[in-house]
């Protein structure tokens, strides 16, 4: 029997969300490299296209542990399913996205399983039959190379850093469907509130992020009003979020979220190395900032050296004419 690597795919409200292709992608090259059979395991209610897209980047056999409890993220019964289906396969690798769910349940399910693991890894590398993980250690300032020794190897990679690769011949997946009755649920969840309308900035395309330039709170109406005539999402520094002007989620950088759009633009922000860790994979970045030896300056592809008070309401409105 071949041996097993198992992408633990995610979706949210029965779509699967943009870093499941990423972990089936690199589940996939991996598997291909080290000899190995990729399955996907998803868990939740009724997911649309999970078939199709696992086919596209290769994985020939998906496993979907179907509950309409289990439609919301149960730290207890997402673990109690993945560990038993890791042991009952004999998985020897597990990859995970190195999201808020991913760094949640990895670990969890590394315990069960006796296994080690690496979180937050940028790349994985195949040297002689070996996975060496790289991962950034000091705020970004280096990498580290890490491997793990033990039979069981779980890894969770971050988000919008991993290429996704569609398979060249692509041999349609079967998805077997298991039936959940009576989920270990250590908690429920009751309700999910979000903001309407507004675009998670891990998934957006475009992100105007503001920093402490902005002055206060009130000022983030600039990015707001940038950010929707670009249709794009609106992005913060941590000292702003520190400071109490936006919510966490939309927070970017090392201990926010890893964001790759295809354009990044910086308003106010000085570019302090956490900050770069999250969002210098972005194609395309743009600063604004009235400092002009700023560090953020030195990883933007255009920068604007003034007022972004006069800048941002400018460049807003010459986009909306163009528009």
């Amino acid at each position: 029997m071949a041996k097993i690597i198992l992408a633990a795919i995610e979706q949210r409200e029965g779509k699967l969300k943009r870093n499941a292709f990423e972990v089936m992608s690199t589940a996939k090259r991996l598997a291909d490299e080290l000899g190995l059979q990729p399955i996907a395991i998803c868990i939740g209610n009724n997911i649309d296209g999970l078939g199709e897209a696992a086919t596209t980047y290769g994985i020939t056999k998906v496993i979907h542990y179907r509950s309409s409890e289990l439609e919301n993220y149960s730290p207890s019964a997402y673990t109690d399913i993945i560990s038993a289906y890791g042991k009952e396969i004999e998985a020897e690798y597990l990859i995970f996205s190195n999201t808020s769910l991913g760094r949640d349940l990895a670990p969890r399910t590394a315990v069960r399983l006796s296994a080690g693991c690496l979180i937050d890894c940028i790349y994985l590398r195949n040297t002689n039959g070996e996975v060496i993980a790289l991962r950034p250690v000091f705020a970004g300032k280096a990498i580290m190379e890490a491997k793990i020794n033990g039979e069981v190897k779980v890894f969770t990679i971050r988000p919008n850093v991993f290429k996704t690769e569609t398979a060249g011949d692509k041999v349609k997946a079967d998805v077997e469907i298991r039936e959940i009755g009576n989920p270990n649920l250590g908690t429920k969840v009751i309700a999910v509130k979000k903001s309407e309308g507004k675009l998670d900035v891990a998934e957006a395309d475009i992100i105007v992020s503001g920093g402490r330039g902005l002055k206060g709170p009130e000022n983030f109406k600039l990015i707001e009003e940038l950010a929707e005539v670009l249709g794009g999402a609106v992005g913060a520094s941590r000292a702003v979020v520190d400071a109490g002007w936006r919510n966490h989620g939309e927070q970017v950088g090392q201990t926010g979220k890893t964001v790759s759009p295809k354009l990044y633009i910086a308003c106010g922000i000085s570019g302090a190395i956490q900050h770069l860790a999250g969002m210098s994979t972005s194609r395309y970045i743009v600063a604004i900032n009235k400092d002009k030896d700023a560090p953020i300056f030195n990883i933007a592809d255009y920068g604007i050296a003034g007022d972004l008070f006069e800048i941002i309401p400018a460049l807003t409105e010459e986009i909306r004419k163009i528009k």
